[in-house]
């Protein structure tokens, strides 16, 4: 049995305490939450024995195998590195960080204590995204040309006035870092090692300061081109979450709000898939 404590019991870590409770080999032992009422109602909800305000107590329970990370972003690195000191595995809400040299000692860290790091992109198990992938393992595309993602979602202001952290470059890292890290994931995932960046931002609608909206290039090592597309300015409501992949011999496009319909599906060969 997998004993988790949770830390960050605000809008994420619902997923995350219904997804511990569905499984029989791993259970929700402590959360922790530096407002009180929050902890409390975590562990009411979820019947979770043990709420705390202070991460450093619930870290001391030598019972606690993993914690799962579920604060703002920027704080996810801390977080990690404190778990890590601990002898505890870490699970992190994307994004793992919210800068490069940040993600490198919560790597490091982790490696030094000789525990488990995993951030959560769960869109990889998404069936249609599963897939796409076989098709891609098993050389269906070809060689890729081509790879675009659209993000093409609303966030209104009063999602960023909720909390304070949101919108802010230390601790939200913007509308690629924040929202669209499920797709920067994707594309780099089927693009693999990238060559060149080239990108354009812009804060046009919201009061924040960090990015609403921009647009990426990409540059593959194996010569492919690839696009993001990201804007939190949508009217009058989440439109699109896609990923479109143009090869050789195939082309695909998952589109759906959230990469979870296959809208394009044609190769040179067949398959019975």
């Amino acid at each position: 049995m997998i004993n988790i404590g949770l830390i960050g019991c605000g809008r994420i870590s619902k997923n995350h305490f219904e997804a511990i409770a569905q499984q029989q080999d791993a259970q929700c032992i402590a959360c922790c939450d530096i407002i009180e009422e929050r902890a409390r109602e975590g562990a009411g909800n979820y019947k979770i024995p043990f709420w705390t305000t202070n991460y450093e107590e619930m870290l001391q329970n030598p019972d606690i195998d993993l914690i799962s990370i579920c604060t703002p972003s920027g704080l996810h690195p801390q977080h990690g590195i404190q778990a890590a000191q601990y002898g505890k595995h870490v699970l992190t809400e994307k994004p793992m960080a919210c800068r490069l040299a940040e993600a490198d000692e919560l790597i490091k860290a982790c490696d030094e204590a000789g525990v488990k790091l995993f951030v959560v992109l769960q869109n990889r198990l998404n069936p249609s995204i599963q897939l796409v992938r076989r098709a891609f393992e098993e050389g269906r595309f070809g060689r890729i040309y081509m790879i675009n993602s659209n993000v093409f979602w609303t966030r209104p202001q009063d999602y960023y006035d909720m909390a304070s952290w949101r919108g802010t470059w230390k601790y939200d890292g913007g509308a690629f870092m924040n929202q669209a890290s499920h797709y920067v994931d994707m594309v780099q995932w089927f693009g693999g090692p990238i060559e060149e960046v080239k990108s354009f931002t812009a804060t046009l609608a919201r009061n924040i300061e960090a990015e609403d909206t921009g647009s990426a290039i990409i540059r593959f090592q194996s010569g492919a081109i690839g696009s993001i597309n990201v804007t939190m300015l949508t009217y009058p409501k989440n439109l699109e979450g896609s990923i479109t992949i143009l090869g050789e011999k195939g082309t695909v496009r998952v589109g759906g709000k959230a990469m979870n319909q296959i809208e394009k599906w044609e190769f040179a060969d067949q398959q019975d898939y």
